[in-house]
């Protein structure tokens, strides 16, 4: 199974999501992430990420166009930004699942630092439990098998 996690820079909510899937699925997953115009990773991403145990600082990012031209599939195809940028993402072939999970922008963040820290931990901690739920989501479909009925994303 591979998933895509799409975002304008690919520098805080798609690297956030892309971290947490890879914790909660482990190997059986395939994750990357991408923007539509990479920078860096956000420092404050970095500090609340370390924070949970996880180091992005030395993650890099990469422009989604480059894996769509590289002829790359994913099974999920998952964009993280506003609403208002979502149709800039491409449409890859061979998705089987388009999602958009919109979640604030950390760079948005405004105050003292510790302000923007807090209003960072709070994107965090929202994608990380939407990428719970996701990874349930990906490890059942993953674990189907034909003849199976499913309803509502569990077994009937």
């Amino acid at each position: 199974m591979r998933v895509l996690f799409i975002c304008v820079h690919n520098s805080a909510r798609s690297q956030m999501a892309e971290a947490y899937l890879e914790k909660f699925c482990g190997e059986a997953v395939e994750v990357t992430s991408a923007g539509l115009d990479p920078t860096s990773v956000n420092p404050l991403v970095v500090t609340v990420m370390a924070e949970e145990g996880i180091d992005l600082s030395g993650k890099g990012t990469r422009k989604v166009f480059d894996l769509y031209r590289d002829g790359l599939l994913f099974d999920y195809v998952v964009t993280v930004c506003e609403e208002s940028l979502e149709g800039q993402c491409p449409v890859f072939p061979g998705v089987t699942h388009r999602l958009h999970l919109p979640f604030p922008d950390p760079a948005k963040a405004e105050g003292t630092e510790e302000e923007k820290l807090a209003a960072v931990r709070a994107i965090r901690d929202s994608i990380r439990e939407r990428m719970r739920s996701l990874a349930a989501q990906i490890m059942a479909e993953g674990n189907k098998r034909p003849g199976d009925t499913w309803e509502g994303g569990k077994k009937a």
